[in-house]
């Protein structure tokens, strides 16, 4: 998906515990993570007596300074978060890692998900005299463990964890431990790994790579961990575990050189590609793929039908993820920055083109007529996906039904809307098929079939729960 399309809250977390250099290796981690979040970004580091943080708006690069990290480069602990925002909670306020003062002792706090009876609780505290600080349902979690009872620290967090309903994957930091802990259908992904002697962990395999740190395994869904100068520590918080990864990690949100539970996503990616040109009766000249995550898609595709890939489209890597961008008119000019044809390559062909979703149809719109432009006979429009229908509430601001454009819309209007000359979009069996291929343990659909494994106990959407607590 490569537009303005509402899929903004994916974020990326990274720590590390114990390393000389564990402010400098935070941020280099942050930095191949930037594609889970270009709106903010914030590192919490421990000197084992206090905690201090940095924080700013806009990419990595721009949100810390120079200065900032020098003044954090001899902590030996820290965590850092890449985010995007909820509709209307673009603020600094919201930025994270958030840190959390009292005479009990400090509290670093970076989440990815959405907690889906977060404002359920969050009125609930209001009522009993609390005052918070941001929109976000982040800070549910440090009102509740300040209020909890419990023989320890563990015992503590256990107990707000078993509050706490929807998609979390939460870095819990104090001056001398780190927690780490999944919701139990772990939506979210979370990975360990180790640096040297030092446990790190992240949310893609990708941060290990970029600091040269070993991948130990993914994070089990309700599972507790602790990390402290002592070594490490593994609980769980809950029995229950029903595993529902998210599925458009496997599409399009994760880097395509990480791994989840050990299958590459380049992997996984081509192979959903090669399932879409078995569903996909059309021939063409070539196919091209939509940069840069349809790609490995486009691959498949192009093995499995034997039909030639052609680099047909480029993308300008100096222009920031499109859905940054706000308004139909700015969208449209995004686009056009970012994706141009090869007339060289189309012209005078018919072109299948490989992309991994769909949502407004805003980038499939311009796409389509930028190659007939060119001088493309026939646009054929393959979407590695099954059509995204449904908002999600799990960490994913997905726009209301009516700006999804395949909610309200058949496949053959959605054709025609964005002016292909045909549109296939991959099957919901045929997707689960590939995830089990590689072993999946279970994978939420819910954006394609409207079937939650989570009950949205709020019972809002993401931006009318925006709305609710926006200005708090």
């Amino acid at each position: 998906m490569h537009e303005l399309r509402g899929l903004n809250e994916e974020c990326g977390l990274f720590g590390i515990w114990g390393h000389k250099e564990a402010t400098e290796l935070t941020y280099l981690a942050l930095h191949s993570l930037q594609h889970r979040g270009q709106e903010g970004a914030g590192i919490v580091a421990s000197n084992g007596e206090y905690l201090f943080g940095a924080r700013g708006m806009g990419l990595l690069n721009e949100a810390l300074s120079k200065e900032q990290l020098e003044s954090l480069k001899e902590f030996p602990k820290s965590i850092g978060h890449v985010r995007y925002a909820t509709r209307d909670s673009s603020a600094l306020s919201n930025v994270q890692p958030f840190l959390f003062k009292s005479h009990i002792g400090d509290l670093g706090l970076a989440h990815n998900g959405n907690i889906v009876n977060a404002l359920h609780i969050r009125r609930a505290l209001e009522d009993e005299g609390a005052i918070f600080q941001t929109t976000s349902d982040s800070e549910v979690f440090a009102h509740l463990l300040r209020r909890a009872k419990g023989k320890d620290r563990k015992a503590r967090i256990k107990k707000v964890l078993q509050q706490l309903k929807g998609a979390f994957a939460f870095m819990i930091m104090s001056e001398n431990s780190l927690t780490i802990a999944l919701d139990d259908h772990g939506v979210r992904p979370l990975m360990l790994g180790k640096k040297d002697d030092a446990y790190c962990v992240a949310s893609e395999t990708c941060a290990f790579q970029a600091i040269g740190a070993d991948y130990i395994r993914d994070i089990e869904p309700g599972e507790l961990i602790t990390i402290t100068d002592d070594g490490i520590d593994f609980d769980k918080y809950t029995d229950y575990e029903n595993p529902n990864l998210c599925s458009m990690e496997y599409i399009y949100f994760a880097r395509a050189d990480s791994e989840f539970r050990g299958n590459s996503t380049y992997r996984i990616r081509k192979a959903l590609g090669e399932e879409l040109a078995k569903e996909m009766p059309v021939t063409a000249d070539i196919v091209i793929g939509v940069p840069d995550s349809s790609l490995a898609a486009a691959k498949g595709f192009s093995d499995e039908s034997g039909i030639p890939s052609e680099q047909g489209l480029l993308k300008n890597r100096y222009v920031g993820r499109t859905f940054i961008a706000s308004g139909q008119e700015a969208r449209e000019r995004a686009v056009r920055m970012k994706l141009s044809p090869v007339r060289d390559i189309v012209e005078g062909k018919s072109v299948i083109v490989i992309d991994d979703s769909i949502v407004r149809g805003t980038t499939s719109k311009y796409i389509v007529r930028a190659l007939k432009e060119a001088g493309a006979r026939e646009v054929h429009m393959g979407v590695s996906s099954p059509p995204l229908k449904h908002p999600c509430f799990y960490g994913i601001d997905v726009s209301t039904h009516a700006e999804i454009i395949a909610s309200n819309k058949s496949t053959e209007e959605v054709c025609e809307e964005i002016g292909a000359d045909s549109l296939t979009y991959l099957s919901v069996d045929r997707m689960h098929d590939v995830y089990r291929k590689f072993g999946s343990r279970g994978q939420c659909d819910a954006c394609f079939t409207g079937n939650y494994p989570i009950e949205n106990i709020d019972g809002l959407l993401p931006q009318e729960k925006d709305a609710k607590t926006k200005g708090v």
